[in-house]
């Protein structure tokens, strides 16, 4: 029995909402998981409302906190009024700027996702041409450079490479702002710094992923066939080894956002990042909650976006 082109395409779409189903559900317990463990993290500590009523406090004190915030109902009563008050944004008030925690996670986000998705472009934009041009002239000089930036990206310390930029070009030169998040020109170094971290991981997975690919039998048998060189290159190399390079960068993403506490320290940026920071020496235990399970379900996001995409490239994850 013959499959005309309408049959092939509807079974593609099938294969494509399974995947998509598929990595659905597992996102969906990934959350799940994520939030439970979220919310644990008020108790690992001990009684929070001894930790809010201070070291002072007498038992009337904890006592009357420990019925203010709830903590006298049982635990899953807790969690699971939590765990609704989060599907509709409602993560109730901050111990210590009492508002409401959704509002101050909104003034902050935004500054986090626009240094994150800076920082993750300077890397790409880096990285990869780097890894590519690497392999494609092996153990030249451009090979060396692109290994002396990785070799260099992964010893330096953050927190260093932030000072010294913001001795040569604020300081110095004046160039761009030392500190605070105003402008764009206020995010030029802290995207140097967090992209230059992640680009020695995304430039030798590029380089790996190129190496192997150009060896591969279809590669040699698309020059063979006198194809442009720049095709092959691009339409058939790169696409197939940037597929790790999607998940690598995913990740990078992740951490970016969740981990960007030191940069933002570092140059003043009033983010999401430091909030935690700030959260945490504070026991505003609200925001800490809200921030940890945001930032999880972010990453859990990106990795199903990069799921997605490498499916769309490679047609052979579909199945698998």
């Amino acid at each position: 029995m013959q499959y005309g082109p309408a049959a092939f395409n509807t079974a593609k779409v099938i294969l494509m909402l399974r995947f998509l189903l598929k990595r659905l559900g597992l996102a969906a317990l990934v959350a799940l998981t994520v939030s439970l463990i979220s919310f644990s993290l008020l108790f690992l500590a001990g009684d929070p409302a001894v930790a809010l009523a201070g070291e002072a406090a007498t038992e009337e004190d904890i006592e009357a906190i420990r019925t203010q915030y709830g903590f006298d109902r049982p635990i899953p009563v807790q969690y699971v009024a939590w765990l609704t008050g989060a599907f509709t944004g409602d993560f109730g008030n901050s111990y210590y700027f009492n508002t409401p925690v959704i509002d101050l996670i909104s003034d902050r986000l935004p500054t986090t996702m626009q240094l994150g998705l800076a920082g993750i472009t300077f890397a790409l934009l880096l990285a990869v041409p780097l890894g590519v041009i690497a392999a494609i002239r092996p153990n030249s000089l451009i090979d060396r450079f692109a290994l002396f930036i990785s070799v260099v990206g992964q010893a330096m310390p953050t927190f260093w490479f932030s000072l010294i930029l913001i001795v040569i070009f604020a300081v110095n030169m004046g160039w761009v702002p030392v500190s605070g998040s105003g402008t764009w020109q206020h995010f030029i170094l802290p995207t140097i710094v967090l992209g230059y971290f992640a680009t020695p991981g995304i430039m030798r997975l590029t380089r790996a992923g190129m190496l192997e690919v150009l060896r591969a039998d279809y590669i040699r048998t698309a020059r063979a066939k006198g194809l442009n060189p720049a095709k092959v290159l691009f339409k058939h190399a790169l696409r197939n080894a940037a597929i790790p390079v999607v998940g690598l960068a995913a990740v990078q993403l992740g951490f970016m956002l969740g981990g960007s506490i030191v940069i933002e320290s570092i140059f003043a940026l009033n983010g999401a990042g430091l909030l935690a920071f700030e959260s945490i020496n504070r026991n505003d235990f609200p925001v800490v909650q809200a921030l940890i399970l945001l930032f999880s379900l972010i990453y859990v996001l990106l990795t199903l976006l990069a799921d997605l995409l490498n499916a769309w490239l490679d047609p052979r994850i579909r199945v698998a």
